[in-house]
């Protein structure tokens, strides 16, 4: 009899453990499921060599008056190096909460937290209306894909930067190759907004 009422209870925690995975799984699923269709990574995080981060800020023309976003700011070295050596502000988007996290601790340590700013957001959900200049390190269909919002959003005269890779037939303003520290050869693409929307 005691053996019977025993296996009884171990049926039912075996039934009542399988109804709560049952009913997380359904509730977990579809929020995993809408996270993987909202958050769009536009390029693995690769690092901007430091020269290279210097150059591209460079041939922006970044000066203390620039407000600067980089779109996929990786461990935020641009904007921290344009609040350091210029004393630009700048804010850094990144879908990745790591990268978040290691950026807000990068600008802490260099000790330009009260310049920069780091969100965690969709690049192609930003509002970059306050920019004067936008920094890129993602691929050519990421840049096209980003291309209407900028050309949107951003007021005539701000200045896009992109390591790499160009916006389809939006001519650069100024195309700059060079050989880094490393000597690999880089190609920095700079346009200069003319208030044109472009899809």
């Amino acid at each position: 009899m005691l053996n019977t009422s025993k296996s009884q209870t171990m049926r039912h925690l075996r039934l009542t453990t399988v109804t709560i995975i049952t009913l997380l799984v359904v509730l977990i699923s579809p929020l995993a499921f809408k996270n993987s269709q909202t958050q769009t990574t536009l390029a693995p995080f690769v690092p901007t060599p430091e020269d290279v981060v210097d150059r591209m800020l460079d041939i922006a023309g970044v000066t203390e008056n620039d407000v600067v976003y980089d779109l996929g700011c990786g461990d935020g070295r641009i904007v921290i190096t344009a609040a350091k050596k210029y004393g630009a502000r700048g804010v850094g988007i990144d879908i990745d909460p790591q990268r978040i996290a290691e950026s807000r601790a990068n600008a802490e340590r260099e000790g330009v937290s009260h310049l920069v700013e780091f969100r965690q957001e969709d690049a192609m959900e930003t509002d970059v209306s306050n920019a004067t200049v936008v920094t890129l390190y993602l691929l050519s269909s990421s840049n096209m894909k980003l291309r209407p919002l900028l050309t949107r959003q951003l007021k005539a005269g701000a200045r896009i930067v992109s390591h790499a890779f160009n916006m389809g037939n939006w001519e650069a303003s100024h195309v700059e190759k060079f050989t880094d520290t490393r000597g690999n050869t880089r190609t920095l693409y700079l346009w200069r907004h003319d208030g044109v929307i472009r899809p």
